[in-house]
């Protein structure tokens, strides 16, 4: 089939701008869409997974910087929620079980409980756990090998 005869069966005629946002628009389907409260206030996630959080969860994984965190909540909960979910007393945990849940049920609501985001969040932190106590065993017996190896003089 000719290029040309791909332009012109799917709509497009040769040379003409692509419009996408008029085809995501033709795209774009009413899902549901999943609420969470927390601490009192009532959030509704998008119905799909927000380019922007995805690029900014990876950069969270290399940072230190608390604005970082920031800005890949507020995609998802708006620019204030790091503040006020710290003032209210959220740990790591809880913090680390409402992603999951969040990431879970914007692709599909209703498909991951908080009971089992709980699971999913601890299971991964005790695997993080075993990988840094396997590492630091590791690390124990290399430095004890080095140690116990007495220097030799050559000749045997």
């Amino acid at each position: 089939m000719s290029d040309d005869a791909l332009d012109h069966e799917h709509g497009q005629e040769h040379g003409a701008a692509a419009d996408f946002d008029a085809f995501f628009a033709e795209q774009a389907t009413a899902k549901p869409r999943a609420t969470l409260t927390l601490y009192g206030r009532t959030y509704t996630l998008p119905d799909s997974m927000p380019l922007l959080f995805t690029i900014q969860m990876e950069r969270v994984q290399a940072s230190e910087d608390p604005d970082d965190v920031r800005r890949m909540l507020g995609t998802l909960y708006g620019p204030d929620a790091l503040d006020q979910w710290a003032e209210k007393g959220m740990t790591d945990r809880q913090l680390g079980i409402v992603l999951i849940w969040s990431a879970a049920n914007i692709r599909t609501p209703g498909s991951v409980s908080m009971q089992r985001a709980a699971e999913l969040h601890d299971e991964g932190e005790a695997a993080k756990a075993g990988k840094a106590a396997a590492a630091n065993r590791a690390q124990r017996r290399a430095a004890t090998r080095k140690k116990a190896t007495p220097a030799r003089s050559g000749a045997r």
